[in-house]
Formats: C-alpha cells, sequence, structure tokens
C-alpha cells in the first residue's frame, strides 16, 4: 500500500495541462501537491457524482486531459458510471480510484466488499480498455509515464493508506465550498 499524497505527488508530475477533479477525501491531499491549482477542482456534498461531472467534462473539452481522484466507497455509490464511460469513452479521462477500503470523510466506515471488491476488474468488464492497478508506490511511479502520455479512456486503481478525517466539516482545513460556487469556479475555468 502508498500514501495517498505520495501517489498524487506521482499523478502531478505528469499532469502536464490536465484539469483535476478531486473529490471527498482527495481534496486536502490535492490541495497540499497540486503545483496547477488554477485547473483544479475540489468536489463535497454530493459523494458518487464527481465521476459524473468529470465525464461530462472531459466530453465538452475534448481537447483538454481530464483526471478524476475518486474513492472506492464513491465509486460504489455510482457504479453506473463506469458502464456509461467505458460506453462514451473520452480518449481524455483518466478515472483513479484512491482504494482505502473505507469511507474516510464519513469516520473510516469499511465500505462493502472491503476486501473483495476488483475495482479494475470491474472497469475491464463495463469496457475499459486502460486498466491498471498498483499496490506498490515504487512500480507505479516507474510506469506513470506511460500511463500519462498514452491517449485512451483510462482506469486506474491506487491501493492506499486510510487517511480518516474525524474533524466536522466546517473545521477542516481545505473546507469545500458553497456548491454554487464550485460550479461557477469551473465554468469561468473551462
Amino acid at each position: 500500500m502508498m500514501k495517498m499524497r505520495d501517489a498524487m505527488r506521482v499523478v502531478d508530475q505528469y499532469r502536464g495541462g490536465a484539469f483535476v477533479i478531486a473529490a471527498h477525501a482527495a481534496r486536502g491531499g490535492w490541495a497540499d501537491v497540486s503545483h496547477n491549482k488554477e485547473l483544479d477542482l475540489s468536489m463535497a456534498g454530493a459523494m458518487g457524482k464527481s465521476s459524473s461531472l468529470a465525464l461530462g467534462v472531459a466530453l465538452a473539452k475534448p481537447g483538454r486531459k481530464v483526471i478524476l481522484f475518486n474513492g472506492d466507497g464513491a465509486l460504489l455509490m455510482n457504479l453506473g458510471t463506469l458502464v456509461t464511460e467505458a460506453q462514451q469513452a473520452p480518449p481524455n479521462l483518466c478515472h483513479i480510484v484512491l482504494e482505502n477500503g473505507l469511507y474516510a470523510t464519513t469516520g473510516g466506515q469499511p465500505i462493502p466488499g472491503k476486501d473483495r471488491v476488483d475495482f479494475a476488474g470491474m472497469a475491464r468488464s463495463a469496457g475499459y480498455r486502460r486498466v491498471f492497478r498498483f499496490d506498490d508506490l515504487e512500480e507505479f511511479a516507474s510506469k506513470a509515464s506511460e500511463i500519462f502520455t498514452q491517449p485512451g479512456l483510462t482506469f486506474l486503481c491506487l491501493r492506499v493508506e486510510p487517511e480518516i478525517e474525524t474533524r466536522p466539516i466546517n473545521q477542516r482545513p481545505n473546507r469545500p465550498k458553497p456548491p454554487f460556487q464550485t460550479y461557477r469556479a469551473l465554468k469561468e475555468r473551462l
């Protein structure tokens, strides 16, 4: 297993001008490592729906790479998005699942099927052709250049150590903006 921020640093190295959507538990980590914050969007308050937003952005902006950091619990809440993404197959979308086996933002409850669910297998079954899964940071870092420079709809599952958020949302350092401000900011960036 790897630390989430270490894995994110690898992604940041190869993101180029990609638009990055960081959902829920990924928000704080990505805010700490991103070097291109004007192309970042933090998602909160719509657990499970960031994948649908990322797909919409990828389809609306086919000339810009879109990277989504999604949690395993959030993906479980909207598994149908894998089929929809594979059907649409935008070549500029990279869906990254940070697999920690927990609902980290709601206190650390285990996700259903923890240690049995195969997210990479689900993506393959849904129709993804480029599917990768990593437990080891060095292995991920050694393949990252190839993963992020090749076109094509990509699903990437990264096994990360759990980081459980226990503070109330209004006391968190990377507190999300109200949704209307978030979407206004997204519209301005696109």
